[in-house]
């Protein structure tokens, strides 16, 4: 059964309070997850849904099946939401979803003519050059 190293707990503790994210500041609620996992999915309540009350902000995790790692992962990405927030960057997370969200989107049209354009001039510079022959 997966388990939070005390080190690993120690350390979110002292960076929970360092942003001044304090316990009673949270709103924690353990409900049932979404997705596959069948029968013990709808028995167990593992998914994590937390709330900052004072900022707003909200994490809902349901990465691990149980309920004190996904705490602890939603606690930690609590943690690097209200950095985001105050000091104004995008962490590693946020690129990675941007990315994906970016290669998902379709193209729009004039980007694709001209994506196109290039290719047909492409083709055409290599099709102009000549087989490559060993001369008698």
């Amino acid at each position: 059964m997966p388990f939070v190293r005390p080190d690993k707990i120690e350390e979110l503790r002292e960076r929970m309070a360092l942003l001044g994210i304090r316990d009673e500041d949270l709103e924690e609620k353990f409900i049932h997850g979404s997705g596959r996992g069948g029968q013990k999915l709808n028995k167990t309540a593992s998914c994590v849904y937390l709330k900052h009350i004072p900022t707003g902000i909200e994490v809902k995790i349901q990465q691990s099946r149980s309920r004190e790692v996904n705490r602890f992962l939603a606690r930690r990405i609590l943690c690097e939401k209200i950095e985001e927030k105050r000091d104004g960057f995008v962490s590693e997370r946020e690129k990675r979803q941007f990315k994906v969200r970016k290669q998902k989107e379709r193209r729009n049209r004039r980007s694709k003519e001209k994506m196109l354009e290039e290719k047909r001039i492409q083709g055409e510079k290599k099709a102009s050059r000549g087989t490559v022959g060993i001369e008698e």
